[in-house]
């Protein structure tokens, strides 16, 4: 696959957001390039949550069900004080054809999108970078790309950044991100271990120490999240074992088998703005925040889909050109709300003493109440925020 001198959207980064964006839009019969500067797509679990709302928007692609088929259906998640259960919330009445999390390793997620965009004719141009972005009004975007073959400059009427936290999209377009990072790193890990809790659960830990998140994955292994002061470089069996041991149910889990670890550090931030010009922003590098809810992908899913159905109405069914302006208006309020979200979660996991007793009762107290569990389901589902397209 070459790539052409002009195109209609350029879209960088080929990670689940700009794969599901390019997707739609070849759905939708746009032509479009996406370039990423990987050798190769994912080939570990990373991001693993797929929430209801993100699997309604899959089905739209036709890409729910293999998904599915490759994934561990996990209708609970549960939030835990070692051995005492705070909130339970079941997503098995909520009104959808998928009232559950789905366990879906990233790199499978991926392999089908790829899969799919690859069906419809289109592909990715792995080892591209932007290096350059000049809007020229109506002539749209000239925009730089580094390649195997060198430099060479393409011309687009819309560029989409879903390259991630560090987007050079973004800083290209001149788009503020504001926010801050965790002082904490987070471990993750995918391992297999003796657990005793249900492998229906998503189980999310309290500690003073930090939280830590377990929930199941496909071929009977265990994914595992954990805030720490200073993460090892590569976190090993006795690291994970260590942090379960300390913040997990009685008697301490037994770590069989270590897949897979890594570490890193999350921010909290929000893009000013999702549009400049014909300059868009997806995914992280339009929000980034704590893993505790599992939303980070799913977000980005669904700022791929909404966008590529906006673009596609303009440019292939006539829509007017404003349908665009709503792309910020709608998507980036959910991304700040869970961006709050999910910050109040990982700060309230690592209270101590009197404060720690203090949330526990009222999260006993508000888990009691059928309208609070149901709302948690909402929130934690994404489906309170269904897109309007």
């Amino acid at each position: 696959m070459d790539l052409p001198t002009r195109t209609t959207v350029l879209v960088s980064g080929a990670g689940p957001v700009g794969l599901a964006l390019a997707t739609r839009l070849a759905a939708g019969g746009v032509d479009h390039v996406v370039v990423d500067q990987a050798v190769a797509g994912a080939n570990t679990s990373r991001a693993a949550v797929v929430h209801a709302r993100t699997l309604e928007v899959l089905d739209t692609l036709g890409l729910a069900e293999p998904l599915i088929d490759r994934g561990v259906v996990v209708p609970r998640f549960a939030v835990r004080d070692r051995d005492e259960t705070l909130l339970a919330i079941d997503f098995s009445g909520l009104a959808t054809r998928f009232p559950y999390t789905l366990m879906a390793p990233q790199d499978i997620t991926e392999e089908l999108l790829e899969a799919d965009l690859q069906r419809r004719g289109s592909g990715v141009l792995r080892e591209h970078t932007l290096e350059k972005i000049d809007v020229v009004g109506d002539a749209g975007v000239r925009v730089l790309v580094e390649g195997p073959a060198g430099p060479r400059e393409i011309t687009a009427d819309y560029v989409v950044g879903a390259d991630g936290m560090h987007s050079p999209v973004r800083e290209l377009a001149g788009i503020g991100f504001a926010g801050s990072a965790y002082p904490q790193s987070f471990v993750l890990a995918d391992v297999e271990l003796d657990w005793p809790l249900p492998r229906t659960e998503v189980q999310l830990f309290f500690s003073p120490e930090g939280l830590v998140v377990v929930a199941p994955l496909p071929g009977g292994r265990h994914r595992v999240v954990a805030t720490v002061d200073e993460a090892p470089e590569h976190p090993g069996i006795d690291d994970i074992a260590g942090l379960l041991a300390s913040r997990g149910p009685r008697p301490a889990a037994a770590v069989r088998s270590l897949a897979w670890s890594s570490r890193f550090r999350v921010h909290h931030r929000l893009a000013e703005h999702y549009r400049r010009g014909p300059v868009f922003l997806a995914g992280d590098a339009a929000h980034v925040h704590s893993p505790a809810g599992g939303q980070g992908m799913n977000t980005g899913i669904q700022d791929a889909v909404d966008l590529g159905s906006r673009l596609s109405a303009v440019l292939t069914e006539g829509a007017d050109p404003s349908l665009l302006d709503g792309y910020e208006r709608d998507r980036r309020p959910v991304a700040r709300q869970v961006v709050a979200l999910t910050d109040r979660m990982t700060r309230a996991a690592t209270l101590s003493g009197p404060a720690a007793r203090v949330r526990n009762v009222v999260l006993r107290g508000l888990g009691a109440l059928p309208p609070v569990r149901r709302a948690a389901a909402m929130n934690l589902s994404e489906l309170r925020w269904p897109s309007a397209l």
